[in-house]
């Protein structure tokens, strides 16, 4: 069920409500510039065992994560970088689930004949080195090493408890890859689990708590590109 927040902060479950439905592929919706976002979307995509289906991108950056199942090239854990005009095809060996997000999310197309068939340029978040601040990690997993200078791709680690109040210079869309908790926006709250998906506008105060026993992981897209490790005290 949607939850909005203050500021326009978004929760949603990760398969909630009724999927488009185009070819094999089953795609979830969520966020996007009809949302209230300004550039940023994010999009869960199924693609069942033993389907085949071709991503095109068009006038955006698209940066996407493997969050289940496997096929030739791809497993869970695994970021994927697709730049504007380009299109790859994908193959399920175990059913796929993917989150997309686009970068600007204007909804421009270009005709057929003007994309490209890219190669997958795909990384392991494992074999992505490990940063820390403070308490907490991070790996990023796309980034300007992989071509994408307008959008960051991270996966973080947020042990139990609840960290200050903060914002970014930046608008996210965030995950729950593991975990349970509280996504707070200003006063206002939400609970977040396993497969919540979270829109969280430019500049918007916000606190993402963890209330599990162990550790909570999360993945982060955010536009701006830049450092997941820079933010800024509620107040100042």
């Amino acid at each position: 069920m949607l939850a909005i927040l203050d500021g326009g902060c978004r929760v949603v479950g990760l398969k909630d409500g009724k999927p488009a439905v185009e070819g094999a592929l089953r795609i979830w919706k969520h966020f996007g510039t009809a949302a209230g976002a300004r550039a940023i979307s994010l999009r869960v995509m199924e693609l069942p065992a033993g389907e085949r289906a071709t991503l095109r991108n068009e006038a955006a950056d698209e940066v996407l994560y493997v969050i289940s199942g496997s096929g030739p090239g791809l497993r869970s854990d695994t970021g994927i970088y697709l730049p504007p005009a380009t299109s790859f095809e994908i193959a399920a060996d175990e059913t796929l689930t993917l989150v997309s997000s686009r970068c600007p999310d204007d909804g421009a197309r270009l005709d057929g004949n003007e994309l490209g068939h890219g190669e997958l340029f795909a990384v392991a978040m494992e074999d992505r080195p490990v940063q820390r601040t403070g308490d907490r990690w991070y790996r990023e997993v796309i980034n300007d090493d992989a071509g994408s200078t307008q959008v960051t791709q991270f996966v973080g680690g947020i042990p139990p408890g609840r960290a200050p109040d903060h914002f970014h210079l930046y608008e996210e869309v965030i995950v729950i890859l593991d975990g349970t908790g509280e996504m707070w926006a200003g006063t206002s709250h939400a609970p977040i689990e396993t497969g919540s998906c979270i829109f969280l506008p430019h500049g918007q105060v916000h606190c993402v708590e963890n209330r599990g026993l162990g550790e909570m992981r999360l993945l982060g897209v955010f536009y701006p590109a830049g450092s997941p490790a820079v933010r800024y005290s509620a107040g100042s």
